[in-house]
């Protein structure tokens, strides 16, 4: 195998606008199918995005015995179910983040992931895949801010639109779970380190029941993590890293334009150096390093250990949250 048959579940927006591009501009990948509950919704993103098979249903788009991977974006509350029917079909499962929607549940993933020793199964964090990120892992890791201390993110949209899936909590929804899940991955990305104790704070919507606005603080052996994220605010995002000698901010660290060049600002010395990064696909790169797991037969760069991790940070965040709320 040198090339990767990718199929789609589902026509959710992020794969239609931003993901399934991306995959076809990865030279060890290309999207062959894509499955929608509705066969008109398949044939028309099928259509546009050129794709030469379209199914009426996820099931269909499973047995076809020429789709060696699947790209799983449906919602929070289908991700393990459909990753799970994707491996008992014989893919290779790429599945947007959260893995799941909870410790539990993820852990449930692995041991089933477990018993398919030769399939691939990654959660799609895919910021971690941009030259911006790896830079700003590799200058805190060689110490060039000096120790690392302490890490705060911010991340914001506006959406109170009462039929999309992100404000509903039976299909997992809410601020942590779409957004919130990053700024807890990248602290405990940059940190190396899982958190010792997690305090969440959080505002719930009366009508969705989904929080809206949430903020916590992580504690490390080595420092601590600060975040908030929104979902009822200006657009907004950012992470500044702090070290004992420098701090590095990111400008645009999570949806970083795939068209445009993006920069990062070292402050070391009294001086600030500017760092800029040639224009790259952060979904193409990641969809590229899952193929050529698939295609070599290596360990993905990411496991689902690292998927279990974040979901249990995350459960520690929101039980915090409930406790302080009352």
């Amino acid at each position: 195998m040198d090339i990767v048959n990718w199929g789609i579940l589902s026509t959710a927006k992020i794969g239609v606008e931003k993901v399934i591009p991306a995959i076809q501009q990865a030279e060890n990948s290309t999207v062959k199918g894509i499955a929608s509950r509705s066969k008109e919704k398949a044939n028309t993103a099928a259509k546009k995005l050129e794709i030469s098979n379209a199914y009426g249903s996820y099931g269909e788009l499973l047995a076809d015995q020429s789709i060696d991977a699947i790209y799983n974006p449906l919602p929070n509350h289908l991700h393990v179910p459909k990753t799970v029917e994707a491996l008992e079909a014989g893919k290779h499962v790429l599945c947007e983040k959260p893995i799941a929607l909870n410790r539990q549940e993820a852990q449930e993933l692995i041991q089933k992931v477990n018993t398919y020793p030769n399939l691939k199964v990654m959660e799609a964090f895919m910021y971690r895949f941009h030259p911006q990120w790896k830079k700003t892992k590799s200058l805190v890791s060689d110490g060039e801010i000096g120790a690392l201390k302490t890490v705060d993110s911010f991340f914001s949209y506006y959406n109170d639109d009462p039929d999309n899936i992100r404000n509903k909590p039976d299909m997992g929804g809410g601020g942590l779970m779409d957004i919130g899940c990053y700024c807890i991955s990248l602290s405990r990305f940059l940190f190396d380190e899982e958190p010792n104790d997690i305090s969440g704070y959080w505002k719930i919507d009366p009508k969705f029941k989904t929080d809206y606005l949430a903020s916590g603080v992580i504690e490390f052996n080595s420092g601590t993590a600060t975040f908030t994220c929104a979902t009822q605010t200006v657009p907004h995002q950012q992470v500044t890293v702090i070290g004992t000698e420098g701090r590095i901010i990111i400008e645009i660290p999570f949806n970083a334009p795939p068209d445009q060049t993006t920069r990062i600002w070292l402050f070391k010395d009294n001086e600030k150096k500017e760092i800029t990064f040639s224009v790259v696909n952060q979904y193409t790169q990641q969809a590229k390093a899952f193929s050529d797991a698939v295609i070599k037969d290596n360990p993905v760069p990411t496991p689902l250990t690292d998927a279990v991790n974040n979901m249990t940070a995350i459960d520690a965040f929101r039980e915090s949250a409930k406790s302080l709320s009352n």
